[in-house]
């Protein structure tokens, strides 16, 4: 379930990267759902009961930052999406068993 919804605001981050700054709105909207994903992932790892190793939690949670303060960038203009696409392409490898995380 996770690599679906990962998957589908990838590609709305990739379709949102090839519209540009034309459809700002588009790429607005791809981004804050990409952080709410990413603030929910955050969250999850957090809880005390969570089962993942304490590594794997520590790493999903550092990255969770870097996409909010990455997305801020990004709505500031002062960045591009290609660093949130290359994060969840990462996760979504590890999630398909298709390499390390």
């Amino acid at each position: 379930m996770e690599a679906q919804l990962i998957g589908r605001i990838t590609a709305r981050l990739r379709a949102a990267r090839h519209a540009g700054r034309a459809d700002f709105s588009r790429l607005i909207a791809a981004v804050h759902d990409n952080r709410r994903l990413w603030t929910t992932l955050a969250a999850e790892v957090a809880d005390g009961d969570n089962a993942l190793p304490e590594k794997l939690r520590a790493q999903i949670f550092y990255l969770a930052e870097f996409t909010g303060q990455h997305s801020q960038q990004v709505i500031r203009g002062r960045a591009d999406v290609d660093a949130l696409i290359d994060v969840n392409t990462a996760i979504l490898r590890g999630l398909n068993g298709q390499g390390n995380v």
